[in-house]
């Protein structure tokens, strides 16, 4: 069972590109809290910031998709039940 991601148990719960778009918006309001800090250490977690906000992107785009996928093929979800896999 997910804790988080909406399905029949969880009807309240989100959709995996909801979550990581308020993932990324945290980590971009830490980033901007360091971007003046001119340490070396601030400058390496400023940089694998970036980098995860790209992974971040490319991740919310995929899921994006599937939405758009299942959407389009299935329409939305039915009685709680799963639009594609087992239940």
């Amino acid at each position: 069972m997910t804790h988080f991601l909406v399905n029949a148990e969880n009807p309240g719960g989100y959709k995996l590109e909801e979550i990581l778009m308020a993932i990324r918006k945290e980590v971009i309001l830490r980033a901007t809290k360091i971007v003046d800090d001119h340490r070396p250490e601030a400058h390496q977690v400023l940089e694998n910031n970036i980098k995860i906000l790209q992974l971040l992107s490319d991740s919310i785009m995929l899921a994006e998709d599937s939405s758009r996928i299942l959407d389009k093929t299935f329409g939305p979800p039915k009685d709680g039940q799963p639009r594609i896999g087992t239940g």
